[in-house]
């Protein structure tokens, strides 16, 4: 018998990537439903026509429900009955939360804030709220967003009283929606030059099916305000776009560097060196315990902290570099790549 056995799940921003592969992992499992919860009815019709060709014995169990995260009223609409969360609805996007910022303060935000306040307030079990390593020593408005979102679900988690509240921060998803190896793949085959930012910048990577491993990891093993880091690798994006150029056939010589954008970092960050001080090492993982001190603000005058771990910032310039071949089988591995070099159409999710 799984932990979800008989149990209700609901994914928001349930359309994306992280929900897709969410539903291909889960739909044939005992699980009793899966609610999709998102604002877009498009993209809701077309998962219900996918879902219902590739699992028609099972297709019943997804339950599509639109809402915005951005109205509370809304979030307190799908709650009944829900016994789990993954909340996955954010603007991700460096380039278009730098021009509109305030947009990602009402979803990423206000938007988190509505859904644990509705979560608490309906007794679900578990939040699991997906954050980013941008989020960690931040310095554009995505990544800012994103660190207020963990800041509140720590903050709640002090007075959830039965509801669990994790999060997990994680690197670049690789093929997910807007990232940059369909770019290129696209790119190459218009015979185009692959165009990047900066050849020594590095990103942590991982797949979709990492990216959920990391979530279950966090709802079986974290606790109430942890944040649960994965243990990923990184490559620059040189070997990156090379490693997509040996697969697809595209010519390293025509790699194109158009400048770093708006926003951007050289190297991203998992784990600041504040918080490896208290980082607990799970193998594959860091466990960020929630600081639960009182405010009291008299202990911070006259009591510290003298303990640290001799961890220091976790980095994608200090952790594993993959090389050009690692890279490539990496990527080769996603299901994303092999449907593309089989000539498979993919539809972005």
């Amino acid at each position: 018998m799984s932990i979800f056995n008989g149990k209700t799940l609901m994914i928001t921003g349930g359309t994306g990537s992280f929900g897709n592969a969410v539903l291909n992992r889960f739909l044939r499992t005992d699980i009793a439903e899966i609610r999709i919860f998102s604002r877009d009815e498009k993209k809701q019709d077309d998962m219900r026509h996918e879902y219902q060709a590739k699992y028609p014995d099972v297709a019943h169990k997804i339950k599509f429900y639109i809402g915005d995260v951005r109205s509370l009223e809304s979030c307190r609409a799908a709650m009944p009955g829900t016994d789990y969360i993954f909340h996955a609805a954010a603007l991700k996007q460096v380039p278009s939360c730098e021009f509109f910022p305030m947009e990602a303060v009402k979803t990423n935000i206000i938007g988190t804030d509505n859904v644990l306040t509705a979560a608490i307030e309906a007794g679900v079990e578990s939040v699991i709220c997906l954050s980013t390593d941008k989020a960690a020593y931040p310095i554009n408005a995505m990544g800012t967003s994103k660190a207020m979102e963990e800041k509140i679900a720590v903050a709640k988690s002090r007075y959830s009283r039965n509801t669990k509240i994790c999060c997990t921060r994680y690197g670049n998803v690789m093929c997910s929606r807007g990232s940059v190896i369909p770019l290129w793949i696209d790119q190459i085959r218009h015979g185009n030059p692959i165009t990047l930012t900066e050849p020594k910048m590095t990103r942590f990577i991982m797949s979709l099916e990492e990216a959920v491993d990391l979530v279950l990891f966090a709802f079986e093993h974290g606790e109430n305000g942890d944040i649960l880091v994965q243990k990923a690798p990184a490559c620059t994006i040189q070997t990156q776009a090379e490693a997509v150029c040996e697969l697809f056939g595209g010519k390293k010589e025509d790699i194109k560097v158009i400048g770093i954008r708006h926003g951007e970092k050289m190297y991203e960050t998992l784990l600041t060196n504040e918080e490896c001080a208290k980082a607990i090492d799970l193998g594959n993982f860091y466990r960020v315990p929630a600081d639960n001190r009182t405010l009291n603000y008299d202990k911070f005058f006259t009591e510290g902290d003298e303990k640290r771990v001799t961890l220091t910032e976790f980095n994608s310039d200090n952790t594993t570099r993959l090389t050009v071949e690692e890279t490539k089988a990496k990527i080769a591995a996603l299901e994303y790549i092999q449907n593309e070099l089989n000539g498979i159409a993919n539809i972005a999710k």
